[in-house]
């Protein structure tokens, strides 16, 4: 409960604005990822056409003229965030470190914020709905803003995609497909659900919202080295000097992002007007594929709303039967009805053999390699006729270390593809790989090796691990620092394996 004190320096501040610029807790825009995210929204075409510019009112209930830009001084922030804190389960307290970022949205970047609250009016709903069905709470859906900036086709500079930035691999461990035509990273209901699987698995890990927090943008891996280095300590801001600059600005930045989504009016903020919100969107099952083009003739909607509203196909084909189609409630009905046109127009034209073309696709196989000495990226992807942005995708290559002898890479062929294409012709590069993805987040599972046949690399040791309560495959693989593809074939199981209390299982203690 707030002390009368609080409540006084909250009221007091909305009978006076106090003009303060603190420059030593500026962001730095220019290589900031959550700057760099919100800067996307406006490049992004098919969400800016959705949405249409806010109605500011002649006169809000603080008096500000349309064009002031409120500033407050430190106390201020500290009574709402105290307030806020009262409520929540995770830490809000203000920090020096949080005014930069509330300074990012409410200074810098106030039209993306605008329009961020106006695609949270599609969004919010939906994350709500999934982080009450799996028990977690409700302001993680501020997670997605310094994520993505709510952008669901939002991709970081490391390859991490969608509304809640899913590495390729962690993405594959909680049920996200990708292939050519289909990035389910991208599907905001799908994509959302398997984040709110992710953290309550970090949150049985750690038992700590803030190092939840942590560990979503750094990986566990990396929270469980800073803990070791700090000497056992186990709350975030004890281990904040051993984590990843990114990552000491990732909590600040959550605290803001929630600080501002619930102070919009007092910042004289106000939302961008959606076309459609949540409530006015409907989804249904189809039966065949179908173009985006085929479905502008029939429904009167532009491809661009197709897009806005299905950002998981990614060249405007719904490739096959099973796949889902949203569209506004008003056009369901529409579709419903002409269904059967729909897809007899396809059958009758040009469409289909664009589409059978398009989606004839042989299904991808898993497999692993390990490197060799001298080998890069380019070569292996030439082995197996892949390319470099999809080995950079499948795996994070740390660009300080390199590619370096005895890594067991992740690739993913098609099945007529999973031996090497002319591998006696293949050459041998001596230089390591220099142009690896920029560090960024390693939500990714690590990718030790589980052997390493490299001159001068360790054998790994093998050990037995008993299964306690509250295990699952991800937690123990990365106690050992394995992936759980690692786990499961030195186990000869699958990862939908389940396993039980006193079950056990070889690890690896290389």
């Amino acid at each position: 409960m707030l002390t009368k004190r609080l409540k006084g320096i909250v009221a007091a501040a909305v009978l006076s604005v106090v003009v303060v610029f603190n420059a030593g807790a500026q962001v730095a825009v220019a290589d900031d990822p959550i700057a760099a995210m919100l800067d996307s929204l406006a490049n992004k075409k098919v969400l800016m056409n959705a949405l249409s510019k806010p109605a500011y009112p002649k006169t809000n209930k603080y008096h500000y003229a349309a064009d002031s830009i409120p500033m407050f001084d430190d106390f201020v922030f500290e009574a709402r965030c105290a307030k806020l804190d009262a409520v929540s389960p995770f830490d809000l307290q203000y920090h020096s470190e949080v005014r930069g970022y509330i300074e990012l949205y409410t200074m810098r970047k106030r039209g993306s914020v605008e329009r961020m609250m106006g695609i949270s009016q599609l969004y919010y709903p939906m994350f709500e709905e999934i982080l009450d069905k799996y028990n977690l709470p409700l302001e993680l859906k501020h997670l997605a803003v310094i994520e993505s900036a709510l952008n669901p086709n939002a991709k970081s500079r490391a390859g991490a995609m969608g509304l809640w930035q899913f590495m390729y691999q962690t993405g594959k461990m909680y049920g996200l497909s990708v292939n050519s035509y289909v990035d389910e990273r991208c599907d905001p209901y799908k994509a959302t659900t398997a984040a709110a699987e992710y953290l309550g698995d970090l949150y049985k890990m750690f038992g700590d919202w803030q190092m939840v927090l942590a560990a979503y943008n750094a990986g566990p891996g990396t929270i469980n080295k800073a803990i070791r280095r700090s000497g056992g300590k186990k709350t975030y801001w004890e281990i904040r000097p051993y984590l990843p600059r990114e990552t000491q600005a990732y909590v600040p930045a959550f605290i803001a992002a929630n600080y501002v989504m619930n102070y919009t009016q007092e910042h004289n903020l106000y939302s961008a007007t959606p076309k459609k919100t949540f409530f006015e969107i409907d989804t249904v099952v189809l039966r065949e594929p179908l173009t985006y083009q085929q479905l502008t003739e029939v429904l009167d909607v532009t491809v661009e709303e197709v897009e806005y509203f299905n950002p998981v196909y990614r060249k405007r084909i719904i490739p096959g039967g099973g796949y889902s189609l949203t569209l506004p409630k008003s056009k369901i009905g529409k579709f419903v009805t002409n269904e059967e046109e729909i897809y007899a127009k396809i059958r009758s034209n040009e469409d289909q053999k664009k589409i059978a073309m398009e989606t004839n696709v042989p299904q991808e196989k898993q497999i692993s390699y390990v490197v060799k000495k001298g080998e890069k990226l380019s070569t292996i992807a030439r082995k197996y006729g892949v390319s470099v942005a999809d080995l950079k995708t499948w795996n994070y290559v740390n660009p300080k270390k390199g590619l370096k002898p005895g890594r067991k890479l992740v690739l993913y062929v098609k099945e007529n593809s999973a031996t090497p294409v002319n591998p006696e012709t293949v050459p041998t590069e001596n230089n390591q790989n220099k142009n690896t993805v920029a560090e960024n987040k390693n939500a990714n599972t690590n990718t030790n090796t589980a052997q390493k046949n490299a001159k001068g690399t360790k054998t790994p040791v093998l050990a037995s691990y008993t299964v306690k309560k509250g295990d699952n495959l991800f937690k123990i693989a990365q106690k050992y620092g394995m992936s759980v593809d690692e786990l499961t074939k030195l186990n000869k199981m699958k990862s939908s394996s389940k396993i039980n209390v006193g079950m056990k299982l070889k690890v690896s203690k290389a």
